[in-house]
């Protein structure tokens, strides 16, 4: 018997790379269906990038700042290397820089982002402090297909965690951080495995979902 293809993904950072690392991880299990081809930053010094080389995967970096011919000048460099790659699915984690309509067309139904608030609320940034300052007793972390408005896309899954008594945003941010490491690597999961679809409404259904698949990922009564 052949060996399964796995999807090819092309992950995109700015930082250190916190939910990259979750997905090398789970990237690394024998039964995981997806693999890392490509790791990019928007910024040089991403420590994302040392991460993606200590797992022996191509790491590259172009600065935004000042770049010749603009935004979409920027992004068609960014999709060059994602098309020489082999990349399936581009993932955006930590990707801290708004991509243009072009892209979003060019990678259009294999373009997902991760975002640290139950979309549609609380888009943007400054999420964290901006649910404390709503008094939501809620929080949580959202994956969704990317379109042109910001953080607007089809919703795939979401995580759901308490905002406690004396939580401050950085806090909060931990907790919900600890959430999009075990929901990123699930979502991906379900789209290697081809079970996720939208409809013409934009709503998403992942095939023969498990309740016990969304249980370790929706930790309501988990504090910590």
């Amino acid at each position: 018997m052949g060996q399964v293809r796995k999807l090819k993904l092309a992950v995109l950072i700015s930082g250190g790379g916190s939910n990259l690392q979750a997905i090398l991880d789970a990237c690394a299990k024998p039964d995981y269906p997806a693999e890392v081809v490509l790791v990019f930053a928007n910024q040089l010094d991403a420590g994302g990038l040392d991460r993606g080389r200590r797992a022996g995967i191509r790491a590259e970096a172009i600065s935004h700042k000042g770049y010749e011919g603009g935004r979409e000048a920027y992004d068609a460099a960014v999709s060059a290397l994602i098309e020489e790659s082999g990349a399936d699915l581009v993932v955006l984690a930590g990707y801290l820089r708004l991509v243009s309509d072009s892209f979003v067309t060019r990678w259009k139904d294999r373009l997902i982002n991760i975002h640290p608030s139950l979309l549609p609320s609380f888009k943007g940034l400054g999420v964290h402090q901006a649910a404390l300052d709503a008094g939501v007793k809620f929080a949580g972390c959202t994956v969704h297909y990317v379109v042109p408005e910001v953080d607007s896309g089809p919703i795939i899954a979401q995580a759901v965690v308490p905002v406690l008594p004396g939580d401050d945003a950085g806090k909060l941010a931990q907790r919900i951080l600890k959430q999009e490491h075990k929901i990123y690597p699930q979502v991906i999961r379900w789209i290697a495995d081809g079970r996720v679809s939208v409809d013409a409404k934009g709503i998403v259904t992942v095939a023969d979902a498990k309740t016990l698949e969304m249980a370790d990922i929706n930790p309501v009564l988990e504090p910590g």
